[in-house]
């Protein structure tokens, strides 16, 4: 058996505890065992100025980290599943799901006298600023409150909070594991239910990628395999994978498992909240990835094609979502 194994990652706080998190475990599983860390910076963690979207392609924030994997520097790299595109380059594949932390978005707004300014999302008042990086957010968002104004802010956890408390914004949304797993929770203001927030993809969830031929990495991870969560995942990214979208997208996806049976909601809307399609299906854990492809062709049948056309032809303009 393998005495060490290097994990690449971002070098992001979020990133190195997703990436901590697994080396521990690895570590319990395997007594002995060396894990080391090396950092990688991706496109997306590069460029900060432009909305994902308009940056364009898949695989922003884990590219660079794959080209290292191939060239033997890593042998595992540790994601935020949310980021993996549903396509791998060849020689690599998603080896291992862990189990899913809250899979929500959080509203999070600015304290005065240390409670926040307002209590819940549909407090805010009229024209209020939001900032956020998904346009999966901002559609549902607009939605709901079409008077607010929703802006670009990406960054990390930490970057994006501190804008707002120095008044660039009347809040941020959040996604909850990001938070919770950073040791903010207090900060949260109201978890969004998925009927005002449906997740993206995979949200809250960590994935473990390696070389297809690593048979020996691939059985050192299997430990850390969740089961549960694998099935769930594995769906969502199927839907995602039919409808050929990336996590820059206004698509968002969450199942969940009981019993055997697969319970899946997912959702196409258009940037400005105008349109939005939305459907549900359920079936059993046999093959997920059929129930994502059937409920990905429902959305289309419903009119997700042409938003999805309208969407990658008029990409938001700098700064803006």
């Amino acid at each position: 058996m393998k005495n060490k194994i290097i994990i690449g990652t971002r070098g992001s706080k979020l990133a190195l505890w997703q990436a901590e998190w697994v080396k521990e475990e690895l570590k319990k599983i395997h007594p002995g065992l060396d894990v080391d860390l090396i950092i990688i910076k991706t496109t997306g963690d590069k460029v900060l100025d432009v909305p994902l979207a308009q940056v364009g392609g898949k695989g922003l924030f884990v590219k660079e980290i794959e080209e290292a994997m191939l060239r033997g520097e890593a042998h595992i790299a540790v994601h935020s599943m949310k980021d993996v595109p549903t396509e791998f380059p060849e020689g690599l594949h998603l080896s291992v799901i862990c189990k899913r932390e809250d899979p929500r978005d959080v509203f999070i707004a600015p304290l005065r006298e240390g409670k926040p300014v307002v209590s819940s999302f549909r407090e805010l008042p009229h024209g209020a600023k939001i900032g956020t990086s998904s346009l999966r957010r901002a559609t549902q968002l607009k939605s709901i409150r079409p008077d607010l104004v929703v802006e670009q802010l990406r960054g990390n956890v930490e970057t994006r909070i501190r804008k707002m408390d120095s008044g660039m914004f009347d809040a941020v949304i959040l996604a909850a594991a990001g938070v919770k797993r950073l040791g903010m929770q207090e900060r949260i203001t109201e978890i969004l239910p998925l009927d005002i927030s449906l997740s993206a993809i995979g949200q809250g969830a960590v994935g473990i990628e390696c070389r297809t031929d690593d048979t020996e990495t691939i059985a050192m991870l299997a430990p850390l395999n969740h089961h549960e969560t694998s099935l769930c995942v594995r769906a969502e990214r199927a839907l995602l994978k039919r409808l050929d979208g990336g996590c820059q997208v206004p698509i968002a996806a969450h199942a969940e498992w009981d019993n055997g049976i697969i319970r899946l909601d997912g959702l196409v809307g258009s940037i400005d909240g105008a349109t939005i399609v939305r459907s549900a299906a359920s079936g059993t854990d046999a093959d997920p990835e059929s129930l994502g492809t059937s409920l990905a062709e429902t959305l289309l049948a419903m009119g997700a094609d042409e938003i999805l056309a309208e969407v990658y032809g008029k990409i938001p303009p700098k700064g803006t979502i």
